[in-house]
Formats: C-alpha cells, structure tokens, sequence
C-alpha cells in the first residue's frame, strides 16, 4: 500500500519513539512510503531549528527517506486546504495515488478526505492496520 506521512508524523518518527516512529518503520518495511521535495525540505527545516537535531542525524534521515521512498513532485493545484503550503503535499500525495495521508495536522484532518485521499490520524492509521492484519 502506497503511504503518504506528513511532515509531522516523519519529524515525530525521528524525535520520539512512540507511535510514529512504529509506523514510519511499519511502513518503510511493510508498504511503499510516498513523500516529496516539499516535504523534505520543511523536514529539514524542522528538525534543525525547531528540533535542534545535530546536522549528521537529520542529513541521514533525510537520507533514508530519499532512499526509500518514492519522491514525487506535483503539477497538480489544490484550492481548498485551509493552508496553501499544505496544497503541494497533498496534491502529491493524490498524484502519487497514495491510499492514505497521514498528519497530526488538526487542519487538514478536518477535512476527512481530499479528491478520494483519506486524511487520517497516525492513530487511525494504526488502528486501520491492525484490523487489516486480523482479517
């Protein structure tokens, strides 16, 4: 399954060892991770100055993303997303075909679902993989 993770979930992925990072390797090992320039560089970006990681760890996670994931970049323009840094990601993530988009984004998980793409929590997420696995 094609996979989009947000910004959020990836810096969480990195920072902490909760929820997110269990799904960024669930779905490095288990699905096809979807991801783009946009969202590498706002990765970056965050995880230097926000996160104050040091450079050698942020330049091999973005790395590894780069390596593993498919990397796409849209000509596809979105109107409707509250926030107009959010509408290249997302358009991306349609463009790519993604099965999900998950954020942590309040904004965007108002908005349940954008052209067919569902818009779900890290939680959710989970929980829909989980079940998927005990059918």
């Amino acid at each position: 399954m094609k996979v989009f993770l947000d910004t959020n979930v990836l810096t969480s992925a990195l920072a902490t060892r909760g929820l997110c990072h269990e799904l960024f390797i669930t779905v490095i090992s288990e699905h096809q991770l979807i991801t783009s320039n946009d969202v590498l560089i706002e990765l970056e970006r965050i995880l230097k100055r926000k996160i104050k990681l040091p450079g050698k760890i942020i330049d091999n996670f973005v790395l590894l993303i780069s390596e593993e994931a498919i990397i796409v970049s849209s000509k596809y323009e979105l109107n409707d997303i509250p926030d107009p840094d959010d509408a290249p990601i997302i358009a991306a993530a349609i463009e790519a075909y993604a099965a999900y988009f998950v954020t942590g984004d309040k904004e965007l998980l108002k908005l349940k679902q954008v052209n067919k793409l569902p818009i779900i929590s890290p939680r959710n997420f989970w929980n829909a993989l989980v079940q998927e696995a005990t059918n």
